[in-house]
């Protein structure tokens, strides 16, 4: 099957604030506000005007927040991008806050709103009247501030490096030796990286002190017992409550923790070693050395390219257009932002992809997930309205998660040799099943320390590891390591900068495991399915989307055991 053929080099038309708009300061496009928040609506099809109009204006705006924060992301010690970020944030965003609980109300009220039968208005104008409920006039300078100090964390993280061998590198470059055959390099290199987060321990704890406090008064200026609630709202997460998410954990805990200890126990043994210790987890376990995949950022998204055009060549058309306009940054350096995303570009419609790929099968992967993402924005970049473009987490989630599974059977664009495909699959597989556990800790974790604001420092350094520790395997050793333990959470950027979007991770991973379930039985159908669902963008709910694809919205033990048991078996025939 193969989707029609994209035409993506040139945005739509500006027929509101016309082509030659550019945005210098607040006032430039204060009167386009103004025009939306005086304008008379007498009819259904002025409405629908509006909607567009305003749908523009948005578009605009985001993107044009989006190459700001691309650019300080791709380099954070660049003083003017950083001030570049910083205007939209201070001066831009608080206006456009208080203007967008205007306009919510406006169209709310209006009269006409029922004859907008087109699929997505009623998602759209859902969310809208939940804004409303929200929102605060002062919470706005708060949301400013947070933003600001969400931002340290990107800068702080960036400017880590380790010297290892007289080379200094950057954390994502010394963990590579993790790899390394030879227990003394891997131990090395461990105890830098963890004792370099570790040097910074203390501004993070404050930095997240901080956020904590914030936070909080934003969730009680707006009426809600806490910020987890708050959150629940803001995000929109109309299809599930705190009590799934927490069911969920336990689903997690039952069905998936006793099979981490089995790879453990399994790992100890293959490895022939006294103790397994934080170190021997990424080393093959038969003492191969370190898969990889590709040299060169460069290498790594050709090889992307065949790998997704072989599946379908509208999605190899995808990464090429991508590739022709240079929106992708992919090799880790010095002075870049940590992680790896797809920033849609809403005018153009035509995303970019950030990441610090080194060389290692993980980077390979990253590179498939955000290319699904990518894709994700492509075939809804033609929706009518900004709003139906921006789907929930737990979709767009679903979107890449599955990428990185129903590419599998072409991987041998990465691997010529049948025993590294093998091997790469394997460890895709168990590291899905790490995933989980993962998952569940840090959503976990993120509900204490929110229906807890007042805790202390040490106070959320113990919850941190008795929470850990639940979703953990039970073979590893610590001693002498507990101190490092303890702040394993600081890694995690989404923590500081974007809370409670984590449990979308889990949500999606179960449903990306549907999806590669039902490529693998009819791969023509399958693909479909997950192409159909993506093409909805928001215009439907998360269950319904979910079942466009073919897959169930459930997180429950049972459905958990039995995905975790197809993952099994698929492991057990790889591994013949």
């Amino acid at each position: 099957m193969t989707t029609d053929n994209i035409e993506i080099l040139t945005r739509g038309q500006r027929g509101f604030i016309g082509e030659e708009f550019d945005l210098k300061k607040w006032e430039d496009v204060e009167p386009f506000f103004e025009n939306l928040k005086n304008r008379e609506i007498n009819s259904a099809e002025d409405l629908q005007q509006w909607f567009l109009d305003r749908s523009e204006i948005e578009s605009y705006l985001s993107e044009n927040f989006a190459w700001r924060y691309i650019r300080q992301t791709c380099d954070t010690a660049n003083t003017s991008l950083i001030n570049a970020l910083q205007f939209f944030i201070t001066e831009i965003q608080p206006k456009l806050a208080e203007y967008g609980n205007a306009l919510d109300k406006k169209v709310v009220d209006s009269p006409y709103l029922g004859e907008l039968t087109e699929p997505g208005f009623e998602i759209t104008v859902r969310g809208m009247k939940k804004a409303i409920e929200i929102f605060r006039d002062e919470n706005i300078p708060l949301i400013t501030e947070m933003q600001t100090e969400e931002r340290r964390y990107g800068a702080i993280a960036g400017a880590m490096t380790v010297t290892l061998d007289g080379e200094e590198m950057t954390l994502q470059k010394a963990a590579d030796r993790l790899q390394s055959t030879d227990r003394n390099i891997r131990e090395e290199a461990w105890r830098a990286i963890n004792g370099r987060r570790y040097d910074d321990h203390e501004q993070l704890d404050e930095l997240l002190g901080k956020l904590v406090t914030l936070r909080d008064q934003v969730g009680k200026n707006a009426g809600f017992a806490n910020y987890r609630d708050y959150m629940f709202a803001a995000m929109g997460r109309f299809d599930y409550t705190p009590e799934d998410c927490f069911n969920f954990h336990g689903s997690v805990k039952k069905a998936v923790v006793p099979m981490l200890d089995e790879m453990a126990a399994n790992r100890k043994e293959a490895l022939k070693v006294d103790a397994l210790r934080p170190w021997d987890t990424k080393v093959d376990p038969q003492g191969l050395a370190p898969l990889k995949p590709f040299a060169t950022g460069e290498e790594l998204l050709n090889k992307t390219i065949r790998c997704f055009s072989r599946l379908d060549p509208f999605l190899g058309n995808c990464l090429t257009t991508m590739k022709n306009m240079k929106h992708l940054d992919l090799e880790s350096r010095k002075g870049k932002a940590p992680g790896g995303y797809n920033y849609p570009l809403d005018e153009i419609g035509v995303p970019f992809i950030f990441m610090n790929a080194t060389s290692n099968l993980r980077d390979m992967v990253t590179l498939l997930h955000e290319g699904g993402h990518a894709v994700h924005s492509l075939v809804t970049r033609n929706l009518k309205l900004n709003s139906f473009k921006h789907t929930p987490s737990e979709v767009a989630e679903l979107a890449s998660m599955s990428m990185e599974l129903i590419t599998m059977d072409y991987w041998d664009e990465f691997f010529e040799n049948e025993n590294d495909l093998k091997r790469a699959k394997i460890q895709h597989l168990e590291s899905i099943l790490e995933t989980l556990p993962w998952v569940a800790t840090v959503d976990k974790f993120q509900h204490w320390m929110y229906e807890n604001p007042q805790h202390s420092a040490a106070e959320r350094t113990d919850a941190w590891v008795r929470i850990y520790e639940e979703f953990t395997d039970h073979v590893m050793d610590w001693s002498g390591l507990e101190i490092y333990k303890k702040y394993l959470w600081q890694r995690q950027l989404h923590i500081y900068e974007v809370p409670f979007y984590y449990i979308e991770y889990g949500i999606a991973q179960l449903g990306a495991i549907g999806v590669w379930k039902n490529y693998r039985q009819d791969a023509a159908k399958g693909l479909k399915g997950y192409l159909d669902a993506l093409k909805l963008g928001y215009t439907a709910t998360i269950g319904e989307i979910y079942e466009a694809a073919g897959i169930p919205f459930d997180f429950s033990e049972q459905h958990i055991t039995d995905l975790m048991q197809f993952v099994r078996n698929e492991l057990a025939e790889l591994k013949k």
